[in-house]
This record gives C-alpha cells, sequence and structure tokens, in this order.
C-alpha cells in the first residue's frame, strides 16, 4: 500500500507539473486549452471552467492537454469551426509552438532543480572534500577510542590528510605493520593524539574504522546555486548513459510504472530526504527523456517544427501524425514489456 500511495505522490507531482507547463504556456500564447486531463484510459470525473474541461481518468501513468490545432486529425469539425483560427497552435509561429511544447519538459527540469535545492538545504550531502568525523559507527574502534563527530582527521601515522579519501587509503595500507594508527584530530581549535588498533577482519582483510563523513548543509541561495552544478552534472550522466545504452557499451536495467511504484516505496521507507531526493530524480529524468528527438515525445514534435524553420517547407500533416503515432505504439509496447519485467522480478 506504501508503495502504491508513493507512486502515486510521485506520478501526481510529475504529470500534473508537466501538463501545467503545456497549460500555462498555451495559456500565455492565448492557444485555446479543450481539455486538462490526469491520467489515461476513460473518464472518473470531469468537469469544465471557462472554455477547458478538466478531468481525472482511470490509469494514473500519465496525462494530456489538448489544445485547439495539435491533432491534424481532429474530427470534431464543430469545435474547430468556432475557435478562433488565431488561438490555434497550428497557426502559431514557431518559436511560440516550442515554447508551448518545450515548457512541460522545462517545468519538471526547473522543479528538479528546486528538489535539489531542498535536499541540498535541508539535509545535505557528505563532504568529501575535508576528512571530517560525520557519524561514529556503534561498536567501532573510532566510537571505542573515543572519536567524536565534527573531530577534524589531521593526520594517520604522520601522514597529512586532506580529503575524505585519504582517510580509507591510510587505513587500508598493504604494508601496514600491526594494527595499532597513530591518529590526531583536531577538535575545538586543539589536537588530540589517539592510539587506535583498527583489527583486519577475519573474512575480508579489510579494516573498518567506523567513521561517516560529515553531513554539509548550505544556506538557501547557496543551495540554489549547487543546485544547479548538481543537475547538470546528473543531467549529463543520464544522457552519456542513455547514449551508451542504445549503442551497446553498457548493460541497463530499465524499469516501469511498477518498477517506479517499488523504488519509490522503499524511497518512503528510508525516510522524507530519500523520498525528496528520489523525486528530484525522476523529474529530471522525466524532463529529459521528454525532450529526446523521438517521435510522440515532446522532443519529436519540436524536431518536425526546427524542420520547417530550416527546409522552409512543412512536413505533411498526415505523414507526421503516422510518425508520431508509430512513435506512441512503440513506447506503448516498452511500457508493457517492461512492466512485465517488472511484475517477474516482484514475483521472483
Amino acid at each position: 500500500m506504501l508503495s502504491v500511495i508513493s507512486f502515486l505522490i510521485v506520478i501526481g507531482i510529475c504529470v500534473i507539473s508537466h501538463e501545467g507547463g503545456h497549460f500555462w504556456a498555451a495559456r500565455l500564447r492565448d492557444v485555446m486549452i479543450h481539455e486538462f486531463s490526469f491520467g489515461m484510459g476513460p473518464e472518473i470525473l470531469s468537469g469544465r471552467r471557462g472554455e477547458t474541461q478538466y478531468s481525472l481518468r482511470a490509469f494514473p501513468i500519465g496525462g494530456f492537454v489538448k489544445l485547439e490545432g495539435e491533432d491534424a486529425e481532429e474530427e470534431d469539425e464543430g469545435k474547430r469551426e468556432s475557435c478562433d483560427p488565431s488561438r490555434s497552435l497550428a497557426n502559431k509561429k514557431p518559436w511560440e509552438k516550442i515554447f508551448i511544447i518545450g515548457a512541460g519538459a522545462s517545468v519538471n527540469i526547473f522543479l528538479a532543480w528546486l528538489i535539489t535545492a531542498l535536499y541540498l538545504a535541508g539535509c545535505g550531502v557528505y563532504d568529501m572534500q575535508t576528512p571530517k568525523l560525520g557519524k561514529i559507527m556503534e561498536g567501532t574502534p573510532a566510537q571505542s577510542a573515543g572519536l567524536r563527530s565534527g573531530d577534524l582527521i589531521r593526520s594517520i601515522d604522520g601522514v597529512e590528510l586532506k580529503s575524505w579519501s585519504d582517510i580509507r587509503e591510510n587505513i587500508l595500507k598493504e604494508d601496514k605493520d600491526g594494527d595499532s594508527f597513530e591518529i590526531v584530530v583536531e577538535r575545538g581549535g586543539a589536537e588530540k593524539s589517539y592510539t587506535i588498533s583498527v583489527p583486519k577482519d577475519a573474512k575480508t582483510g579489510a579494516r573498518l574504522l567506523g567513521v561517516q563523513p560529515s553531513l554539509e548543509k548550505f544556506p538557501p541561495l547557496e543551495a540554489l546555486s549547487k543546485s544547479f552544478i548538481y543537475s547538470w552534472n546528473m543531467s549529463l550522466q543520464i544522457l552519456r548513459g542513455l547514449y551508451m545504452t542504445i549503442t551497446g557499451q553498457l548493460k541497463a536495467d530499465v524499469t516501469g510504472p511498477v518498477g517506479i511504484a517499488s523504488m519509490a516505496g522503499d524511497a518512503m521507507r528510508d525516510g522524507f530526504w530519500t523520498f525528496i531526493a528520489f523525486l528530484g530524480v525522476i523529474n529530471l529524468n522525466l524532463g529529459l527523456l521528454n525532450l529526446l528527438p523521438f517521435p510522440a515525445l515532446d522532443g519529436g514534435r519540436i524536431l518536425f517544427i526546427l524542420i520547417e524553420v530550416i527546409t522552409r517547407r512543412k512536413v505533411p500533416e498526415r505523414v507526421e501524425t503516422m510518425i508520431h503515432y508509430a512513435g506512441y505504439v512503440i513506447l506503448l509496447l516498452l511500457i508493457v514489456l517492461v512492466t512485465g519485467k517488472d511484475i517477474y522480478r516482484l514475483m521472483r
């Protein structure tokens, strides 16, 4: 039940923000909006406000905003004729079309940036730049010796430390004689020296001091700037991973709605901040993937607009509609296959 609730929260925020981006962009450019829907399939609830119908549909796996002039094969000729032609998406300038179509993914990416900033300000990230101690694990040599959270390790066996990775590097030295380490820490402006025994694990042969990095939180403005860098780097990683998967350089485990629901439930069980981080990653993925130049996706629709701008010739509407329909069928089949795989994995 927790997985279902978590999934509905995640998909609700992602879909409503995405379709809301299309909605408000269309309003800004005075395009008639026939319907704003959350979910797919048959209607459960609906109501009209002004010229727009708002609906809730049976399957909460997406949504849509139906704009005047978006579908060249629209059958409701009466509705089309009653609308001012200037309010049709088809009659807008190329930059206006790109603005409206790209607004959904842009809102998801913007939301991911804000969510990441919230995470950096409220939870923080591990400081890997300095050898400053965070949590001291119970029942470990570090706790027994009296090391405290906030201590800054200056040296181990006389070797000066500069970053967090230096702790592991010096504790796991292969040529170390014995299990005793001389560790100097800075605490409250004064240095303290400890002799700590860190024996090797009988099974793995590794040593465990029992310390974790400190969590660093950022002021709101700094969190926003740091969030931009984190989001940018993560975007590059997502796109690089997708490219390597498509070219066969990387074997990736793709997941669908069922898998996302399971992960959302796991994130919620791990705590509020884990769930917030998960929500940010999902929004970033959704925004980037929607901008890919694939038929039926927002990026695919933008591609056809750019082709028209460059060649000064519009792709025949029927051809474009058929290409997008084929892309939609491919995406639907992919979702079905991935969902079946997710269900099989959960049953196992």
